[in-house]
């Protein structure tokens, strides 16, 4: 993950779904260019605030028993709807199967009562020592990090340790 696009996870059952929101601010630099006379949130970082939404997902529902979590497959995605500044996308993930190291999602995405986006993913789940040994460390410092940014992104939840 080179950035978090998401900031706040909302809800969380394991296993089962979460929910997450990404607030859009005319701050962003990408707005600049995708549209100067009409800013909105690009549909690949939409995708991509669901794809973080299933990952943490994953994530905290096996305890990070993977450092990495990547999407596999996006299918049936579709944009409805503009997402634009001032706006706060919030994104609903489903589980819906797991075989093997791919995990199935149905997403959504709405502002308000608008559906914006939806969709299904799959990620694909593992561990770089897994086909490299000297890499088991990286993968232990990985999901260090991970941790804090779970800190930081479920700070207004009150969730069991």
């Amino acid at each position: 993950m080179r950035f978090c696009l998401l900031d706040r996870i909302c809800s969380f059952e394991p296993g089962v779904e979460l929910t997450a929101v990404k607030n859009v601010s005319l701050a962003e630099e990408y707005l600049a260019d995708h549209f100067p006379e009409f800013p909105v949130l690009p549909g690949v970082f939409m995708l991509e605030a669901a794809t973080q939404s299933a990952a943490w997902l994953v994530r905290m529902s096996e305890d990070y028993a993977h450092s990495m979590i990547v999407l596999q497959e996006a299918k049936s995605v579709k944009f409805t709807d503009f997402v634009t500044p001032g706006n706060m996308l919030q994104m609903r993930v489903e589980q819906l199967k797991q075989e093997g190291s791919a995990v199935s999602f149905k997403f959504e995405g709405k502002v308000g009562e608008r559906t914006c986006t939806s969709g299904r993913l799959t990620l694909e789940c593992f561990n770089l020592g897994d086909e490299d040994p000297e890499l088991v460390d990286l993968d232990r410092r990985m999901v260090g990090v991970q941790r804090g940014f779970q800190s930081i992104l479920t700070r207004e939840m009150n969730l069991k340790s």
